[in-house]
């Protein structure tokens, strides 16, 4: 959207700004992409949690990335609207699917939500080819989401070498 649009400085509904801006995390005056991360980081170690306990683990951990994704994009679009600007900085919701998409395939323990949201921040800031592409060319509520998904695409790959060859454990790092 144009800054000039004349949707520009309207108020976004109540529900819009609640998920678009990940519950508030987005309107912290520093860096809301790294505190809408930031709140990413107990939503999914309380979702690995229960899935763990229903015995639906990955299946209820996919299932809160596809609904976040879907519902961020739509509350993202109507954000983007009410305001006048594509992308808005204080979209974060687009932050939490990224995260959420970093650690999808591995085990979510401490030390892996922590390298999870450097690697995640890392490729988003730096936003590698497809990602910059993706952040330029998509339109829309998906579009904002999109090149987070991107990144969190790199994140993912990166932490499951990691994981995979415990990178980790022999830094000492349990």
């Amino acid at each position: 959207m144009e800054a000039d649009s004349p949707s520009r400085n309207r108020r976004p509904p109540l529900w819009a700004t609640l998920i678009a801006t990940a519950l508030g995390a987005g309107l912290l005056p520093l860096a809301p992409g790294t505190w809408g991360t930031a709140a990413a980081v107990p939503l999914a170690w309380a979702v690995d949690r229960l899935g763990a306990r229903t015995g639906f683990g990955e299946w209820i951990f996919v299932g809160v990335l596809a609904i976040v994704t879907a519902i961020g994009s739509f509350a993202a679009d109507v954000y983007c609207k009410a305001t006048g600007k594509h992308d808005n900085q204080q979209i974060v919701i687009d932050e939490v699917a990224g995260y959420l998409l970093t650690l999808i395939a591995v085990p979510r323990t401490w030390p892996n939500l922590v390298l999870a949201f450097v690697l995640f921040r890392v490729f988003d800031i730096w936003k590698p080819p497809p990602v910059r592409w993706m952040d330029r060319t998509i339109k829309g509520g998906f579009g904002v989401v999109a090149d987070d998904l991107g990144a969190g695409v790199y994140g993912a790959i990166v932490l499951f070498l990691v994981d995979h060859f415990h990178l980790l454990a022999r830094i000492g790092i349990p």
